[in-house]
């Protein structure tokens, strides 16, 4: 039996008000809010965020694969889930690989880790979407941002994969060419009546029939469509009740793209009960299909934050212009600094594990603990006695902080704080997803992976504080 062993989801804290949206380009701007990643956050971050929700606590020396799925990759040629892959400090002998061109690619990348399980060890899918829209179109309303993770596996599985279907249709509905920044759409009654309610209709025939259930045996049904209205079309004539249908979120995340099936199908799990039959379908460019059935394992089995929680914890005052400035949209005026220096390759493969994984080091002599990792002690001067530990996952406080309002940031003031760790070990971090005019020493933080700045086209990734979540 194969199936999923445990899972994640990650939203980003910023919230964008549609009607914000409305005010200013005096347009409809639609119900609700649509989550933000901040400016320091990237489609690989959100995943590497999604990721150690999923693997808290587990032993990752079995993952023998590692799928990321995305429409808007970092880099378009550059190993994406390579950068995953070192964040998470995964084993080297990790496959690892990019999905993308189709928002159905992250139901694409959990059929893949499935099939990768079901082969020896464990898989892991991670997908994560940044929606980006030309202003006053319908993707910048109805697009949010958000990345969810899947342990797939043959032990300690929660959810069994039961059954799964696909079909493959080329036909024209959205697109969008290398080098263009929006992605383009055909008129949406063609792809509405043509592609997507008969896609969903025969992925819901189909996998019903190789199950052999019918859908009153379906406790939650993930519908995913780019157009909404194909939705309640599907759910009429697959004889589907209300209650059976997974909220999408319109209203509080928006269509997060390939992360999209991921965040429902998380969102399902968190509510599920041993024996729920649990059906995803997701349709883009052709549709694709999974049956899963909770088992008794899931009654025991706590995420380490359900979908509810991560809504709930957003920030919901965020200005249209700083989401404009955020996705490069509003150019403005540079911060009066110089730029800062692309980063080399060579420092940056020597120091992967503490560049990308956060690990340092403790000695083994006295037991201090050291950040970034050392070599000699500096308490008690012994050398070369030094055991690598990872302090991603360990709490940690604000010493002491300061406001920078000249520093090169999109987002000034940029606060650095220094930050101490339980049991040990401090750095000096940059502080995001806060209110600077509410930082105080004591403060609780958790580290969160980010991308400090671009440039030169290198992406140069670290880690920073966050309050806790």
């Amino acid at each position: 039996m194969s199936g999923i062993v445990s899972y994640g989801t990650y939203i980003p804290f910023n919230r964008l008000q549609r009607s914000v949206i409305a005010e200013v380009l005096g347009t409809r701007g639609g119900k609700g809010e649509k989550a933000v990643a901040s400016y320091d956050e990237d489609t690989a971050t959100m995943a590497v965020e999604a990721s150690r929700a999923c693997l808290a606590g587990r032993d990752t020396t079995g993952i023998s694969s590692l799928f990321f799925a995305t429409t808007d990759p970092p880099y378009q040629e550059k190993l994406n889930a390579a950068t995953v892959h070192a964040a998470l400090d995964l084993p080297r002998t990790v496959r690892a690989l990019d999905l993308g061109c189709s928002v159905r690619a992250g139901i694409g990348a959990l059929i893949a880790a499935r099939d990768a399980a079901a082969a020896g060890g464990t898989a892991l899918a991670a997908m994560s979407d940044i929606r980006i829209g030309a202003p006053e179109g319908a993707v910048e309303l109805s697009g949010g941002d958000a990345a969810a993770a899947f342990l797939l596996g043959t032990q300690d599985v929660i959810a069994e994969v039961v059954a799964t279907y696909s079909e493959t249709l080329e036909y024209l509905s959205t697109w969008r060419l290398p080098g263009e920044r929006y992605a383009r759409a055909w008129e949406e009654r063609f792809s509405l009546t043509q592609a997507y309610v008969p896609l969903l209709g025969n992925a819901a025939k189909g996998l019903l029939a190789k199950a052999g259930i019918g859908p009153d045996q379906l406790a939650a049904v993930v519908l995913d469509a780019p157009n909404p209205r194909a939705i309640a079309a599907v759910a009429k004539g697959a004889g589907l009740e209300p209650q059976q249908i997974v909220d999408g979120r319109a209203e509080s995340v928006g269509h997060a793209g390939a992360a999209q099936a991921g965040v429902m199908l998380a969102s399902a799990l968190d509510k599920a009960s041993p024996g729920d039959y649990i059906a995803v379908l997701s349709v883009s460019d052709g549709v694709d299909a999974v049956l899963l059935r909770a088992t008794d394992a899931i009654a025991g089995y706590e995420p380490a934050r359900s979908v509810d929680s991560l809504v709930a914890s957003g920030r919901d005052d965020l200005s249209y212009a700083a989401y404009l400035k955020w996705r490069g949209i509003l150019e403005t005026e540079p911060p009066r600094r110089p730029d800062p220096e692309r980063p080399a390759a060579p420092p940056s493969f020597r120091s992967e594990r503490w560049k990308f994984a956060f690990v340092g080091c403790q000695c083994e002599a006295c037991g201090t603990y050291h950040l970034p990792p050392h070599i000699v002690c500096v308490k008690c001067g012994e050398r070369g006695r030094m055991k690598d530990v990872p302090f991603a996952d360990r709490q940690a406080v604000v010493r002491t902080f300061t406001l920078d309002r000249l520093a090169f940031t999109p987002q000034p003031p940029m606060v650095v704080a220094v930050i101490d760790f339980e049991g040990g070990g401090r750095v000096q971090s940059e502080y995001t997803d806060c209110d600077p005019a509410k930082v105080s020493i004591g403060d609780s933080v958790e580290m969160t992976f980010r991308r400090l700045f671009t440039a030169a086209g290198v992406h140069n990734y670290f880690w920073k504080a966050r309050p806790e979540r």
